[in-house]
């Protein structure tokens, strides 16, 4: 089977776009959202595993992004609302420092990738989704991991849930 079948099997064309039947979106759709920062107000409630904090430290924590790039794909930021880099105080960067490397340990552990992409986007130009709340990403990267699906379909394959994410990884934090 080619890779163009396949997509031909995984989607239908529907005047003239491409539509990938994913059901379980389903439940995101109609889920209440969060109004405010999402990194501001998922660390304020006591719901870590729902909120997919993996850890807290005492300036900033770590958190698994909910759109990743690839499996494993989390993000570190401070607790304070900062916009800008330069606005972190010495010991804010050096947690998040310290938890960065904490959760690439983690990730080599369990994933073992052959690379890390590392990085924060700072404005809408850099392509920040959040752009008032300043965090750091740490997308695990395996040789040949994009393959025709991203390129022909503009879709993304994750072969793991969020929540089996979650699980694999928080025991690296504890």
């Amino acid at each position: 089977m080619t890779g163009n079948t396949l997509i031909r099997m995984l989607t239908h064309l529907h005047a003239g776009m491409r539509i990938l039947w994913a059901p379980w979106r389903m439940e995101y759709i109609k889920s209440e959202k969060t109004e405010g920062c999402i990194f501001c107000v998922k660390p304020k409630e006591n719901r870590d595993k729902e909120n997919l904090i993996l850890y807290r430290g005492e300036r900033s924590f770590i958190i698994l992004n909910r759109y990743p790039y690839n499996n494993g794909h989390l993000m570190v930021a401070p607790y304070r609302h900062l916009s800008e880099l330069e606005m972190l105080d010495r010991d804010e960067m050096t947690e998040i420092m310290m938890l960065l490397s904490k959760s690439i340990v983690a990730l080599k552990k369990e994933y073992n990738p052959n690379g890390f992409n590392v990085g924060v986007n700072i404005g809408r130009a850099a392509g920040a989704g959040i752009e008032d709340h300043i965090h750091f990403h740490v997308v695990p990267r395996w040789v040949g991991d994009t393959n025709y699906m991203p390129v022909l379909s503009e879709t993304k394959v994750l072969p793991q849930l969020l929540q089996e994410t979650y699980e694999k990884l928080v025991r690296y934090f504890r």
